[in-house]
C-alpha cells in the first residue's frame, strides 16, 4: 500500500447528485427539480436573518436553546428531546455513526434517501433494501428482511421520490415487530404538507419508545434550504449520545436566528400547506385527463409514473420540458428509470408545466404543438 486508502466500500459509492438548477438557453429557468419551497422563507425569518448580521463574529449559541423552546412550543414537544443540527442529513449521519458499524445492518425501502445508504456504507455498515407495492413503502417487505444483524430501520415518511406516505396504525405496527435495541429513523422531511388525518410524523412514538427518532427539516417548507438546517426529536438517551458527538457549533448563527422566527410564524406555514394541495389537486386531475398517470402524492412534488403512461416516456418528457426552460428531475424510481419528479411552483410555474406536458403529449399523439417559450430565455 503506497497511499493513504478508505475503509472498504467507499469507493463503490457514487458521489449524491443534487437537481439540475440551470439551462444553457434560459437565464431564468423554471426550477421544479430539487423540492425546494418555491414561496421561500417568511417575512418573520428573512427580518430575523438580517438581523443577525451584526453578530457574526461571534460563535453560535452551542445549545440551540431558543430554537429548541420555539419548536417545542410550536409541535408541543418537550425541548429537551431535540437536537438541531446541519441539515437533518446530520443528524442522520450521527445516528448512522453512533448506532451502526461493521457487522451491522441497515434496512431501507427500495424508495430511500440516498444519504442513508451514503453513511451505513461509510461506517461499514451493510445496507439491505426492501422492495416497495405500487410506489409505497411496504411494512411486511421490511419486516421480512429484518435480521439478528439489524440495528437501523430508517424511513422516510413521506418518502422522496414517490411522494407517498405509510399511515400512523403502519408505522406504529413495524415499530411493534422490531426487536427493542434496533433504531428506528423517521425522516419526516416533508411532514408539514402532508394533510391527511392517518398519517403521523412520529413524535408520539418518540414518547412511548426508547428507539425512535423522528427528524425533520427546515429545507421545505419553511424555504430555508440554502442555510442547512434540520432536527430531531428523540428519547433522552439518544439525546445524551448525540451531543456527546455532535461538533459543539453545528448551526450557524444566522439559521438559528431565521429557523426560530420561521416556526413560530405558523399562518405563513399554513397558507403555503393549503396552496400546496390545491395544486396538487389541480395537477392530478389535469394530467389525468392527459392519461399520464400521477402517483398521488402528500409533499411538495410529485411523481409521474411513464410505464402507465406510454407511449410518452420519462426521458422525452423531461427533454421537452428543457426545451421549454422547466427543469424537472428524471430519477430512477419503483424499479426502473421512467419516473419524473416534478416540484409544485408558484402559480405561473405550474401553469407552464402543465402546458409544456400537454403540448409534449399532443406531439406524441401526433399532433403539432404550438411553439412557446419560458420567461426569461435568452433571445
Amino acid at each position: 500500500m503506497t497511499r493513504p486508502e478508505p475503509r472498504p466500500g467507499i469507493m463503490d459509492l457514487t458521489p449524491y447528485s443534487q437537481g439540475k438548477g440551470s439551462l444553457p438557453r434560459f437565464a431564468e429557468p423554471i426550477k421544479l427539480s430539487s423540492n425546494e419551497s418555491a414561496h421561500g422563507p417568511s417575512p418573520a425569518a428573512l427580518a430575523a436573518y438580517h438581523a443577525a448580521a451584526g453578530r457574526l463574529h461571534r460563535y453560535p449559541e452551542g445549545s440551540h436553546a431558543l430554537l429548541r423552546a420555539a419548536i417545542g412550543e410550536t409541535h408541543g414537544l418537550d425541548p429537551r428531546r431535540i437536537v438541531c443540527g446541519n441539515g437533518s442529513d446530520e443528524i442522520i449521519s450521527l445516528l448512522t455513526r453512533a448506532y451502526t458499524g461493521p457487522g451491522a445492518e441497515v434496512l431501507l425501502s427500495h424508495n430511500h434517501f440516498n444519504m442513508c445508504f451514503i453513511h451505513a456504507t461509510t461506517q461499514g455498515a451493510r445496507v439491505v433494501l426492501a422492495p416497495e407495492r405500487d410506489h409505497v413503502v411496504d411494512v411486511d417487505a421490511l419486516l421480512a428482511r429484518v435480521s439478528p444483524a439489524t440495528r437501523l430501520v430508517a424511513l422516510a415518511n413521506p418518502n422522496n421520490p414517490t411522494g407517498t406516505y405509510v399511515p400512523a396504525v403502519a408505522i406504529r405496527r413495524l415499530h411493534a415487530a422490531l426487536p427493542p435495541h434496533v433504531l428506528l429513523l423517521l425522516d419526516g422531511a416533508y411532514a408539514e404538507y402532508v394533510i391527511h388525518d392517518d398519517y403521523d410524523p412520529g413524535a408520539a412514538l418518540v414518547e412511548q419508545a426508547d428507539n425512535v427518532v423522528m427528524t425533520r427539516t427546515f429545507s421545505k417548507i419553511y424555504g430555508l434550504a440554502g442555510l442547512r438546517l434540520g432536527w430531531a426529536y428523540c428519547p433522552a438517551h439518544i439525546v445524551d449520545v448525540l451531543n456527546r458527538i455532535r461538533t459543539p457549533f453545528n448551526v450557524n448563527t444566522a439559521a438559528l436566528a431565521a429557523a426560530t422566527a420561521a416556526v413560530r410564524d405558523r399562518d405563513y406555514v399554513s397558507g403555503i400547506r393549503a396552496a400546496n394541495a390545491r395544486w396538487l389537486q389541480r395537477i392530478g386531475a389535469e394530467l389525468d385527463a392527459l392519461g399520464l398517470h400521477v402517483v398521488p402524492s402528500a409533499t411538495n412534488f410529485y411523481l409521474i409514473d411513464f410505464d402507465r403512461s406510454a407511449p410518452a416516456t420519462a426521458r422525452a418528457a423531461a427533454a421537452f420540458l428543457e426545451a421549454r426552460g422547466i427543469i424537472p428531475r428524471p430519477i430512477g424510481a419503483g424499479g426502473g428509470a421512467n419516473v419524473l419528479r416534478i416540484t409544485v411552483g408558484r402559480d405561473h410555474e405550474n401553469k407552464a408545466v402543465l402546458a409544456a406536458l400537454r403540448d409534449y403529449v399532443n406531439e406524441v399523439d401526433g399532433s403539432a404543438p404550438p411553439t412557446r417559450t419560458a420567461a426569461g430565455e435568452r433571445g
